[in-house]
C-alpha cells in the first residue's frame, strides 16, 4: 500500500509511541490529585506543555489542550461569541469546517458573519475586505496553510492589518506545524490551533495557543481543568505523545522539507506530463501537498481507481 493521505492524519511514530507507553502500561494519578501518582502525572503533562510551546515560540501558560484541531477551534469561537456578544466574525473563504460551520452557526444567535473570498490563487488578501466590513469587523480567522491546495498564507500580513484595525486574529495552523516555521510570538496574534496527529502523534490531543489579552469563556465546564478554560481530566498519555511529537517536528522540519520538495516537483511534472491541472501551483505550498484534476475524470471515480491501485489518496 502507498499512503498518500498524511494531511487527514499520520502514523504514531515509534519514538512518540515509547514516550507514551509507560502512561498506558502503569497506574497513573489524576493530575487535579495532591498525591504521589498525582503528582507525578501534573509533572509530566507540564513538561510535555513546554515541549508544545516550544514547538510553536510560545509560553506554556498560554496552551491549552483539547481533544482535537475541531475543539480547539470551536472553542475560541464559542469563547469569543460568549465573551464579546457584540462580535462580528470573519472567515476565509477556504476554513476547514470546524472554522466555517460553527461561526455560520453564531448567525442564527445573532451574530454578524462574513465570509471572505481568497483569490484564483486560493490567497487571502486584506485588501478583498471592503471598508464597510472593516469598520464592523471584530474576529477574523485565516487558516495558515491549506489541507487541500497547501497554499501558505502571508500570515504575518494578516495579522498586523488585524492588529491596526483592532480585530481579534485566529489562525488554524494544524496543517502548517511540523511543515513550516511557526511562530505564535513573532506573529503576536491571539489565537492559533494546533493538532498532534498531523506531525506523528497520537489521534485525540490537540492545543489551542492563547495571547493573554484577551478574554476568553469557557466551552467546556466542570472541574476546571486547563486554566479553568477546559474542563475534563486531561489524557495523560496522549499529552506526553503530542509533546513528543511537537519535539520530534522541531528537529526535523527543514530536513522533511528539502527532501519533499523534491519529490513533489518530480510528482507534479509528471501528472502535467498526463495531463493534469495543478491547483494554485503559482502560490507558495506545502512541501507535502498537491491538488490536481484530469479534465473529464470525475474526482471519486479517480480516487477508486487509484485505492483499486492500492493507493490511499484524500
Amino acid at each position: 500500500m502507498i499512503y498518500l493521505d498524511n494531511n487527514a492524519t499520520t502514523a504514531l511514530h515509534p519514538e512518540v509511541l515509547k514516550a507514551m507507553l509507560p502512561f498506558l502500561s502503569a497506574q497513573q494519578g489524576n493530575p487535579a490529585s495532591n498525591h504521589t501518582f498525582g503528582r507525578s502525572a501534573h509533572t509530566a503533562i507540564e513538561e510535555a506543555r513546554e515541549k508544545v510551546a516550544a514547538s510553536v515560540n510560545a509560553h506554556p501558560s498560554q496552551v491549552i489542550f483539547t481533544s482535537s484541531g475541531t475543539e480547539s477551534n470551536n472553542t475560541i469561537i464559542n469563547g469569543i461569541a460568549k465573551a464579546y456578544p457584540e462580535s462580528h466574525f470573519g472567515f476565509s473563504s477556504i476554513e476547514h469546517p470546524c472554522i466555517s460551520e460553527p461561526i455560520k452557526s453564531l448567525a442564527h444567535q445573532g451574530f454578524k458573519v462574513s465570509e471572505i473570498p481568497v483569490d484564483s490563487n486560493g490567497i487571502f488578501n486584506v485588501s478583498d475586505v471592503s471598508d464597510e466590513m472593516k469598520q464592523s469587523l471584530t474576529f477574523l480567522s485565516v487558516m495558515m496553510a491549506n489541507n487541500e491546495t497547501g497554499v501558505i498564507q502571508n500570515i504575518a500580513e494578516i495579522a498586523d492589518w488585524a492588529r491596526d484595525n483592532k480585530i481579534q486574529f485566529h489562525t488554524d495552523a494544524v496543517q502548517a506545524l511540523g511543515k513550516i516555521k511557526v511562530d505564535f510570538e513573532a506573529l503576536d496574534i491571539d489565537a492559533m490551533t494546533i493538532s498532534s496527529h498531523k506531525i506523528y502523534g497520537p489521534q485525540g490531543i490537540a492545543a489551542l495557543i492563547i495571547n493573554k489579552k484577551i478574554d476568553l469563556f469557557p466551552y467546556m465546564q466542570g472541574g476546571g481543568q486547563e486554566k479553568g478554560l477546559r474542563s475534563g481530566t486531561e489524557n495523560i498519555a496522549a499529552i506526553i505523545g503530542f509533546g513528543k511529537a511537537c519535539e520530534r517536528s522541531s528537529q526535523n522540519r527543514v530536513i522533511f522539507s528539502e527532501k519533499i520538495d523534491l519529490l513533489k516537483s518530480t510528482l507534479e511534472k509528471n501528472l502535467v506530463d498526463l495531463g493534469a491541472i495543478i491547483f494554485c501551483e503559482k502560490s507558495h505550498r506545502l512541501s507535502n501537498t498537491t491538488f490536481f484534476s484530469f479534465k473529464n475524470i470525475d474526482g471519486s471515480t479517480l480516487l477508486t481507481a487509484l485505492d483499486r491501485k492500492r493507493i490511499c489518496h484524500r
